[in-house]
């Protein structure tokens, strides 16, 4: 078959291929690849290479899907394979593209780990354990999880009774008026504190760690 037209489409970095005459396309690839194939009207192109652009065409929609991910925000291995998965890149295809990001530094669960744990205690404290779900909860394994817990923890020179202490205080300024009144009698001291350790064991802090607070 014989090219008879490349039409780019708008502001995309879509092309698409007309053949032989006809109305409808017969591909749409890349800009970029259609340009780096050397692509023109006139040129004869085969089914064997038509078919083998569009399976590079379709690892470069993945690469170019992932990065869009990860320009709102840093994602996991394992976020980035289901939201692939959902927009229906095949398995194989997923793979190429969390290796070619791999290579490139764009997705390393231990630094996104180590950078979600220090904007927690810095936005939103949480235990070790809370810690813990959260990361498991966006694909981190455990032991990568752990080990970006322990390394924020030594790096901010604190531990997790410090970080619920300042929950706790957190708390209590947000409280405040409440607190006040609770003051009053043993009954409503005891009923604070009680919520207190509710909110301090929803965040994920070690029992220890709630008494210390």
């Amino acid at each position: 078959m014989k090219i008879s037209r490349i039409q780019t489409l708008g502001r995309s970095d879509r092309a698409r291929i007309y053949v032989d005459g006809d109305e409808e396309p017969r591909a749409e690839l890349a800009l970029d690849l259609v340009i780096r194939a050397g692509l023109a009207a006139g040129d004869e192109l085969t089914e064997a290479r038509l078919a083998a652009l569009e399976a590079e065409d379709t690892g470069y929609r993945a690469r170019e899907a992932a990065m869009t991910l990860l320009s709102h925000r840093a994602r996991s291995r394992a976020e980035l394979r289901r939201r692939l998965w959902r927009k229906e890149f095949e398995d194989g295809v997923i793979d190429e593209t969390l290796a070619w990001l791999e290579e490139r530094g764009y997705v390393d669960d231990r630094a996104f780990a180590e950078a979600f744990v220090r904007d927690r205690l810095r936005l939103k404290p949480r235990g070790r354990f809370g810690l813990l779900q959260e990361l498991r909860k966006k694909g981190v394994d455990d032991t990568v999880a752990e080990a970006a817990i322990d390394a924020v923890l030594e790096v901010e020179g604190v531990d997790e009774a410090t970080v619920a202490r300042e929950a706790a205080a957190a708390w209590a300024r947000k409280n405040r008026s409440a607190l006040r009144k609770a003051r009053k009698s043993r009954e409503g001291r005891q009923r604070a504190r009680r919520r207190l350790y509710g909110h301090l064991g929803r965040r994920g802090f070690a029992p220890d760690a709630i008494r210390v607070a």
